[in-house]
């Protein structure tokens, strides 16, 4: 037996496909426990504390909670299914709670890009290098925030539609009902699973439509016309799908927002300063790798979905909007290489002997064999209590509001955007002037508090500064420069990071 031979067969033992599954999961904690992104997050505080709120009034909220510049603002929890979640985690474990919360669905993700593509692929060592691929471009550049659970739920939304559209059989799709029930109590993008529901129904009710009334392109004698050759045919029934989306659609207005989370995705639509002021919503710069293996894999997908001999419209026009998606803003880079490595899976499919999926025993090993991965790595990288306690206290404000707690100043507060979520959380006293909720204090507010903070003449006309009695920013902003020089306030405290200043 040669040696190409040998290896093949030992990478057909079931051994050691679980045991390269493991270490890529693995991998992945380990990776999270490192980077502490989970606990990092500018935005994680103030998603924790809204948990709080709704376990401890027993109801979601309709205005902005928690702020004194937005508090009669109508505004939705549209992620309360995962702040609850949060808060209740934090509740059970602290700090490290909410480490191993935010680690869990980074694993989340990846498990999740691998069974999409291992069903669709049908190949375990197609899957895991695909997985590899998917996740590569965004995995670790953004935060574990709720858009990690509309990552899973997409990936299982893909899997369920390509399966469906590969076997004709359109009873897989019934479980989509269910998934978008609880999609969209998690996170507000279940939108964007509705698109591709949305665009099998189009594509399979235009190919009805091309194959009852459409003349030949190349009319033969006896040829009553249809769809072009190169169109792949007709794979589930056009009613079937329009009652099965129509359905999902329906699901996602059961909750306590009901169908007014439509008109917080129209608000984000219209939404303008977000896209210019945070990085992670601007396009793509091509200055990291990331970016071009995002690239590569959409140039591979697109090859692939032509590369057959008839091309299946539903692939090609979600594969082309996720592009246009994903290379407008980097957060969303997801959604392109999820249906990248789909497409490129779903070609691969076609091709060799299909594998045994894993059991469920099988897999309970492999989480068995990550959880005690990353029980023995944890300390080594600093993510116990106190390595949690020391990265939230380079990152945030902590001795600024203990000196705060220990030397109370009259209110209200005015505090640096960035810091508004933590602030929200750890000094809970003081209703902030500003957090990362966007889609409350809208481009107006957002643009003035921006404005302030760089410290230009335009501070002196912001009326929420001058009614504040305590002011905490960070020692960078440009507005420090500008306090020190200005005779109304005096600056009391600062050290690495912050500064706070009280008004005389």
């Amino acid at each position: 037996m040669s040696a190409t031979q040998e290896l093949r067969a030992l990478l057909r033992l079931r051994i050691v496909q679980l045991a390269a599954l493991a270490v890529l999961l693995s991998a992945v904690g380990v990776i999270s426990f490192s980077i502490k992104l989970c606990i990092l997050d500018l935005d994680i505080w103030w998603h924790l504390k809204v948990g709080d709120w709704i376990v401890q009034h027993a109801a979601v909220p309709h205005t902005g909670i928690l702020s004194r510049t937005a508090a009669e603002r109508p505004w939705v929890a549209y992620s309360w299914g995962y702040e609850v979640l949060m808060s209740r985690t934090y509740a059970w474990l602290g700090i490290l709670g909410i480490g191993l919360y935010g680690t869990l669905l980074t694993i989340g993700v990846a498990f999740a890009a691998y069974w999409m593509l291992r069903r669709i692929s049908e190949r375990f060592w197609v899957a895991w290098l695909l997985t590899v691929a998917c996740c590569y471009p965004f995995l670790f550049m953004i935060m574990p925030r709720p858009v990690f659970f509309s990552i899973i739920l997409f990936c299982v939304v893909l899997a369920l539609l390509f399966e469906a559209n590969r076997t004709g059989q359109v009873e897989t799709l019934y479980w989509l009902l269910l998934i978008f029930l609880l999609w969209a109590n998690l996170h507000i993008q279940f939108i964007y699973g509705l698109v591709p529901v949305a665009m099998l129904f189009g594509v399979n009710l235009l190919m009805w439509v091309m194959e009852r009334f459409t003349p030949s392109l190349s009319p033969k004698k006896g040829d009553k016309g249809g769809a072009p050759e190169f169109l792949a045919p007709l794979s589930l029934p056009a009613g079937k799908l329009a009652f099965i989306f129509a359905a999902c659609v329906l699901a996602t207005c059961i909750g306590p927002y009901s169908y007014h989370l439509y008109g917080v995705v129209a608000e984000y639509s219209k939404a303008k300063s977000a896209y210019s002021l945070i990085v992670e919503l601007q396009p793509l710069t091509f200055r990291a790798m990331n970016h071009y293996v995002q690239l590569v894999l959409c140039a591979a997908a697109f090859i692939a979905v032509g590369w057959q001999k008839r091309v299946d419209l539903f692939k090609l026009a979600l594969l082309t909007v996720a592009a246009l998606v994903a290379f407008r803003t980097m957060r969303d880079s997801w959604f392109l290489c999820t249906v990248a490595t789909a497409c490129i899976a779903d070609v691969v499919s076609a091709y060799g002997e299909r594998e045994r999926s894993e059991s469920p025993l099988e897999l309970a090993g492999v989480f068995a064999v990550v959880a005690i991965a990353l029980l023995l790595f944890a300390r080594g990288v600093g993510f116990t209590q106190q390595g949690l306690d020391q990265a939230i206290s380079h990152r945030f404000p902590v001795k600024a509001v203990n000196f705060l707690r220990q030397n109370p100043v009259p209110g209200p507060l005015y505090n640096t955007l960035d810091w508004g979520g933590f602030l929200m959380w750890y000094m809970p006293n003081y209703p902030v002037a500003i957090d990362g909720r966007n889609d409350l204090y809208g481009d107006e507010l957002d643009e003035l508090f921006i404005a302030t903070q760089r410290g230009g003449e335009a501070y002196k006309q912001d009326p929420y500064l001058n009614e504040a009695g305590v002011v905490l920013i960070r020692r960078t902003d440009g507005l420090y420069y500008a306090l020190n020089q200005d005779p109304r306030f005096s600056l009391i405290y600062q050290d690495q990071i912050a500064a706070v200043f009280a008004r005389r």
